[in-house]
């Protein structure tokens, strides 16, 4: 998973555009008054957030040297970049924010606004930085009546005819009161898909990405179909008919305190999310704070492009002041661009473990996010139509939860008319097969027999049955030899069929058989993951092996029965059960071999209650069946740091299978939710944010007294 590391936040922003004379500086002025205006009217422009910012810093730098020079359209000091327009008034300036770039200049800003208020700042709300539309929702007697959106900060565009279109904007309160909610109307991934399946289904281009979805939806009046946005609330204030008590509550109270009420009357904030705000005081603790939203930005569902830190206090915040473009209490860090524009060269076919025929964009090289990326993920052959993605497409490259990044849409707009259509295989690229295009995903029809050595290699893997000199170097000895067609043929080797081969004396022989015989042990979750099921793996596997108990439970469940498990939806269930069924000859096959196929600790239920499982978890079989709860019964429990002692030797695949066998649930982000911390050696910011949470927190060696007799299982 692609995270932003903490080094990589104390890196310097990008350098500003350097404008070496007025002609230049003209140009840019011109660029980024265009940029922004396409920006801000459909969400689409030919600069990306990057290079808008670096152009933006050149302007500004350029303008501070020669202030007799400032051209009356510079994006400098306005909101929007001066580039937004509307006619509905706000009842109070709606602004934008300045920005900072690294730990030095956030530390620098704060002192500034503490010498401004000539005290220390109460406290910071810390928060994240949609990537949205700024929008007011005006509420009158607890009912929705408009949605306005920022405009050029004193006075916007009414978009009240998106009203019932965007979640979390509840078309009652849970008061009947009146007062305007501000906060930032976005596309989650899955309402992104959505929106543009159903907008290429009507014959329209592409979303280019979730931001330029949601400003073309919020605006577009007149379409024969609708699609849902998600609304984030960041703050609240009064009317001039709410009334001097909430006036006064809204005036007075700190932001948190505003945005707690906000929330309980019903309207959707980031409060419950991975990056929910907290309020804090140190510098310290704010730093700490924004290197781990920086770390959840890639999975989350929603985009963000910073962080957010404000005054809290309404007194505080009075005494700072605003500007004419941003308040003086509140500053934007940025964080390192995940989205930029460039061109895609051409696309290969690539053949997985299960025959899964899969494309990858050759692009050309973009920096994004501190590194440089020349390939990029594409969905589906049909996807690829859907979008009409096309070579010599200018594209949009996305880095978000992917260690590749993956293409979002073609920026349409900025068609040449030379762009290429892509050529879709006609066979299988590795091995000439048919193609299997009955489904979305394509898959040559010999399926796993295709890369019969990826699948085999994937099986011996570490995280899977951890067969030590089972490399692809032997792997593919072995099934060049005619020894192996797939892994369960690897419980039948002979010693005197390994002695044969190049390379193989019998040490190395004996070394390797001991490994297979050790691997027969596994529990089933290993087993299950080494069977490569599309659409599952180590932790997916651990949860249905938890929940079934045997493999004959599994391959007996229906698709409704694999719902039950946490995290299998419908479609996930029908091509579990499809895939197993394909699989039932390699599962009889290492049943006879004599690997295990049951899940350690988790008592195998009785035949009567197989029957409609329902949402019953591995504790609730066990209560049924007689069987004792484990040490870590209902407790979500966390790792971090190195492991010492007893548990020194465990990855952290085998620290979370030890976690679940003894009955927890394994997390990798401390939360309210978490019961307990395992603090090993090295334990940063997870520590801290447990102790502020006052959640327990153990050593090493006390958590592996805590689980000694699973211990064996795992080791």
């Amino acid at each position: 998973m692609t995270t932003t590391s903490p080094a990589a936040l104390a890196a310097p922003a990008a350098p500003a555009a350097t404008l070496a004379d007025a002609a230049a500086y003209a140009a840019a002025v011109k660029t980024a008054t265009r940029a922004a205006a396409e920006y801000y009217a459909t969400g689409e422009s030919t600069l990306d957030d990057d290079a808008y910012d670096r152009l933006a810093r050149g302007i500004a730098a350029y303008e501070q040297e020669h202030p007799d020079e400032v051209s009356p359209a510079s994006p400098t000091g306005k909101v929007a970049g001066g580039a937004a327009v509307g006619d509905v008034p706000h009842t109070r300036p709606m602004l934008s924010l300045d920005n900072v770039f690294s730990a030095e200049q956030l530390a620098a800003w704060t002192a500034s606004v503490e010498r401004r208020i000539g005290r220390t700042v109460e406290a910071w709300s810390v928060e994240p930085k949609l990537d949205g539309l700024a929008i007011a929702a005006r509420y009158e007697g607890g009912h929705l009546t408009r949605l306005v959106t920022r405009g050029d900060g004193t006075a916007g565009e009414d978009v009240s005819h998106a009203m019932g279109t965007v979640v979390g904007l509840p078309q009652r309160l849970s008061e009947d009161i009146t007062l305007e909610i501000r906060g930032e109307v976005l596309m989650t991934d899955e309402q992104f898909e959505r929106a543009n399946a159903v907008r290429t289904e009507h014959g329209g281009a592409p979303f280019a990405n979730p931001r330029n979805g949601a400003a073309g939806t919020l605006r577009a009046k007149e379409r024969a179909y609708t699609v849902e946005m998600t609304f984030f609330g960041y703050g609240a204030l009064a009317l001039p008919a709410s009334g001097a008590e909430l006036a006064a509550r809204l005036g007075d109270w700190p932001h948190s305190r505003v945005m707690e009420y906000v929330g309980g009357l019903g309207v959707h904030t980031a409060d419950g999310t991975a990056v929910a705000p907290r309020t804090l005081t140190t510098a310290d603790d704010i730093q700490a704070r924004i290197e781990e939203i920086a770390a959840a930005r890639p999975g989350l569902p929603f985009g963000i492009d910073g962080i957010v830190i404000k005054a809290d206090s309404a007194v505080d915040q009075a005494a700072a002041g605003s500007g004419s473009r941003a308040p003086r209490w509140a500053i934007a860090y940025k964080l390192p661009a995940v989205e930029k524009v460039t061109t895609l060269l051409g696309v290969e076919w690539n053949v997985g473990r299960t025959g899964i025929i899969a494309p990858r964009a050759v692009l050309e090289p973009v920096e994004i996010d501190g590194s440089t990326v020349t390939y990029a993920t594409l969905h589906n052959p049909a996807d690829m139509t859907r979008r009409d993605l096309r070579i010599g497409d200018r594209v949009t490259v996305y880095k978000a939860g992917d260690i590749i990044p993956r293409i979002e849409a073609p920026v349409a707009h900025l068609r040449t008319g030379d762009e290429q259509p892509i050529t879709f295989p006609e066979v299988c690229p590795q091995c000439g097969s048919d193609i299997d295009v009955s489904e979305q995903r394509w898959r040559c029809v010999r399926g796993r027999n295709c890369r019969v050595v990826a699948s085999v290699s994937y099986a011996a893997g570490r995280d899977q049955l951890d067969i030590e000199g089972l490399g692809v170097t032997r792997v593919v000895q072995l099934v060049d030899a005619g020894l192996v067609d797939d892994f369960a043929d690897l419980f039948t080797l002979r010693r005197e069929q390994l002695l044969q081969l190049d390379r193989m004396g019998e040490t190395s022989t004996d070394n390797l058989l001991a490994a297979i015989d050790t691997a027969r042990s596994r529990p089933l979750s290993r087993v299950f993951c080494a069977l490569g099921v599309r659409g599952t793996g180590r932790s997916m596997s651990r949860r249905i092996a938890r929940h079934f108990a045997t493999m004959e439970h599994i391959c007996a469940a229906d698709a409704d029965a694999l719902q039950q498990v946490e995290g299998i939806g419908v479609e996930k269930a029908r091509t579990v059960v499809a895939e197993l069924a394909e699989l039932a000859g390699l599962i009889d096959r290492l049943t006879a071999a004599g690997v295990n196929m049951s899940e350690p600790g988790v008592p195998v239920p009785d035949a009567r209650t197989t029957e409609g499982m329902g949402s019953d978890t591995a504790a609730a079989s066990a209560a049924e069946t007689g069987g004792d709860a484990g040490p870590l019964d209902g407790m979500t429990v966390v790792v971090t740091g190195a492991m010492t002692g007893p548990l020194e030797k465990l990855s952290r695949n085998q620290m979370n299978e030890l976690i679940e066998r003894a009955g927890g649930k394994s997390s990798s982000s401390v939360s309210k939710r978490t019961a307990l911390l395992v603090a090993g050696e090295g334990a940063g910011s997870k520590r801290d944010k447990a102790e502020q949470l006052g959640t327990r927190i153990a050593t090493p060696d006390e958590f592996a007294a805590m689980v000694s007799g699973f211990l064996d299982t795992a080791l």
